[in-house]
């Protein structure tokens, strides 16, 4: 069994506490969901990457949507034996329907999906609207520009 620690990326990032909790608590061997298996990555300061292993699968046998802070994988593969006459004999290439469900923190999209060499590679970008990001509040000092608010200045 397998156990990603979150724990480094929760001093290092803010406002991402919600998505590695959620994301620990789908790894969390009561759910029972181990395929397909996946990588989470951190690529930059504001960027993301799930990893997952799809051997077997095309483009057109996977779907992905993001809908609501929840990002769904979904791949279905059509019974392909007997297509080129050959009959299998053992199966050891996982080809089953799966479903995975991330759930992702506000702000975060979407910004591309990549299958090469059997993984599947999608990357989230987390954007912060303008409105929300910090901004600067400028110090004035006391008693250097004071300002007369009512009445006339003494002569």
């Amino acid at each position: 069994m397998r156990h990603v620690d979150f724990s480094p990326l929760y001093r290092s990032t803010v406002g991402f506490d919600r998505l590695f909790t959620m994301l620990d608590s789908i790894t969390q061997p009561d759910n029972g969901q181990t395929y397909p298996p996946y990588n989470i990555e951190r690529t930059g300061e504001d960027a993301y990457r799930i990893t997952m292993a799809v051997a077997g699968f095309d483009e057109g046998d996977i779907s992905i949507e993001a809908h609501r802070n929840v990002l769904t994988i979904k791949g279905a593969k059509a019974d392909v034996d007997g297509e080129d006459g050959a009959e299998t004999l053992y199966r050891g290439i996982a080809s089953r329907a799966f479903e995975r469900r991330f759930q992702l923190a506000d702000h975060v999209e979407v910004s591309g999906a990549e299958l090469k060499n059997g993984l599947l590679h999608i990357d989230l970008k987390r954007n912060i609207p303008e409105e929300m990001k910090p901004r600067k509040i400028e110090i004035s000092a006391a008693g250097s520009t004071a300002k007369q608010i009512e009445g006339k200045a003494a002569h």
